[in-house]
């Protein structure tokens, strides 16, 4: 396969209140849904630039009461005074396009037709929560700590009509750690927000660097058979299946009591080499930890979550206490099939 040199981060760093300069303020608009928006936004309405309108994803239907709730972009702009509009597609905001200097898009979650693309004055720029042209796609950082990888970052590209396949102006780099989906996004944000001020400050001279789609990979949007934990996989695996997923959707286990499905939750664990032949998804007690058999090796239960009693995140010491019918040495939980996935 054909190599690509990487490109190296650019810019250094800066705190997200020193504004970008005056002589290169621009009228902006902003494209975006999720808190890593938000984040970006809160940015932009800080610096010397002008945010003259955001455009956000609709009002969805969120929580156990189905209410209508405004997505975290959208909160963020009319906190800051900004005019929000909602539109299905930006073809219908032409006009307003085409008085910006720029329109800033960070996960948006709608893809940008050509001629919406051309119709800001300096085009449209993305801020990707990945270092480009690795996970290309709708999660980034789960899929990339799902994948193993140790080190991640954000880049600021040119867009073009492909899926975040167009020229970058920069990276940054982060080093992933032990750090949960939603850390590790929220740090990408404030890191992204710091890129793109300092790429507006620096255009129109700054040439972009096209990609180079031999490295590329994607990043597919979630669904929830992603959060289904496959005992039959290499503990490793699942380890980095609940790192990724913590605080969006996190990973879970099913069990079958007299009450009905058990569903538990794993926000945090550890691995371990296995113990014995146990088949997988088997409860195994070690002294004080609880463990389940995987495919390869074993995984240490630290904070679970439960559809019973009050539904908070417990240790797993004191759900064994409080469930004890649940934490019992050899109980099974289930080794889900793609067939069973269609009902969970």
């Amino acid at each position: 396969m054909p190599s690509c040199p990487r490109q190296a981060d650019t810019f250094g760093t800066r705190p997200l209140a020193q504004p970008a300069p005056t002589a290169n303020a621009w009228r902006l608009g902003f494209a975006g849904s999720p808190d890593f928006a938000a984040t970006v936004l809160q940015a932009l309405a800080t610096s010397t630039h002008e945010v003259a309108i955001a455009f956000t994803q609709p009002d969805r239907r969120a929580g156990r009461g189905r209410k209508l709730t405004p997505c975290p972009a959208r909160r963020q702009a009319e906190a800051l005074g900004i005019e929000v509009r909602t539109p299905s597609s930006l073809d219908a905001e032409l006009d307003t396009l085409a008085e910006l200097d720029c329109l800033v898009v960070a996960a948006y979650g709608l893809l940008l037709s050509p001629t919406v693309l051309a119709a800001p004055k300096h085009g449209c720029i993305n801020v990707h929560a990945s270092l480009l042209p690795r996970w290309r796609g709708a999660a980034p950082v789960e899929r990339a700590i799902m994948a193993g990888e140790t080190v991640t970052g954000v880049s600021i590209m040119q867009m073009d009509a492909g899926l975040d396949t167009g020229p970058v102006y920069t990276h940054r780099s982060l080093d992933i750690n032990d750090a949960g989906g939603e850390e590790v996004t929220a740090a990408l944000a404030e890191l992204g927000a710091e890129a793109l001020l300092d790429t507006i400050a620096a255009l129109p001279k700054l040439t972009p660097e096209p990609q180079c789609d031999a490295e590329a990979t994607l990043a597919p949007k979630l669904t929830p058979a992603d959060a289904i934990i496959d005992w039959r996989r290499d503990a490793g695996c699942i380890a980095r299946q609940v790192q990724a997923l913590t605080g969006r959707m996190p990973a879970f286990a099913t069990q079958s009591d007299a009450r009905g499905r058990i569903r538990m939750r794993v926000l945090s664990a550890r691995t371990h080499a296995s113990t014995g032949g146990a088949a997988p998804g088997t409860l195994v007690q070690q002294g004080d930890s609880w463990r389940i058999t995987c495919g390869r090796g074993e995984l240490e239960l630290t904070t679970v979550q439960l559809n019973r009693g009050k539904g908070r995140p417990l240790s797993v010491a004191d759900a064994a206490r409080g469930y004890p019918s649940i934490f019992t040495p050899d109980a099974t939980f289930d080794v889900v099939n793609d067939a069973d996935q269609q009902s969970l």
